[in-house]
């Protein structure tokens, strides 16, 4: 896809959704921490569903880690790898409190480290909470960037590393939210919605039904 293209399909995109959002429910860096890593192979409604009630009562580390393994289970039973999952809630809010001060760092190698938190996860708090110009790349955003040719690539980082590189600086920001709610909703893995797509006059799919 030529630069002008790129720019172009993320003017359209901004037009219809001018500041996109995660549709992940958080209140803090904590939170939103916690609602990422259970949404590994969950949707976030889902996610949405088991976090409202557990943020309720545990909303930072130190009640997460009061609230104890067994309980934070019983609250995510409905989301995929519950019991991985919520090992990891507990093992990330330890080393929150032990290295972090409770707080949840600015920094993508500090993230890294935390226990369930790889290079998407970190990517969408540093971009959500923080407001750094990153873009994680999902299912949702692989597809996109190849079926388009916005960014293709053989996997997650190579077609990170191409958006970063090929998205105007004025959009990276929002990139990500728009990439994915695209690809949710209208960029559909089996049957995309050609017809309805605000900018499949620039797309490169070569199957695309209008």
């Amino acid at each position: 896809m030529k630069k002008a293209d790129i720019d172009e399909f993320y003017r359209r995109l901004a037009k219809v959704n001018p500041k996109p959002e995660t549709e992940l429910l958080w209140k803090t860096p904590y939170t939103l921490v916690v609602a990422v890593v259970l949404s590994a192979q969950a949707t976030d409604v889902g996610v949405n569903k088991a976090t409202g009630p557990l943020f309720k009562v545990a909303d930072t580390p130190k009640k997460m880690i009061a609230l104890g393994e067994a309980k934070v289970r019983n609250y995510i039973k409905t989301i995929g790898l519950f019991n991985t999952k919520a090992k990891n809630v507990i093992g990330l809010s330890h080393r929150l409190m032990d290295e972090f001060k409770g707080e949840v760092p600015r920094d993508r190698e500090a993230l890294e480290s935390l226990p369930g938190v790889g290079r998407k996860t970190a990517n969408v708090v540093l971009n959500v909470a923080f407001g750094e110009p990153t873009i994680a790349v999902d299912t949702h955003i692989f597809r996109v960037s190849n079926r388009t040719g916005l960014a293709p690539g053989k996997t997650p980082l190579e077609v990170e590393k191409g958006l970063l590189k090929r998205t105007p600086d004025k959009w990276k920001a929002h990139a990500h939210h728009w990439l994915i709610l695209h690809g949710r909703y209208v960029c559909k893995a089996r049957k995309p919605l050609c017809a309805e797509c605000r900018v499949n006059e620039i797309c490169r799919y070569k199957a695309k039904e209008i």
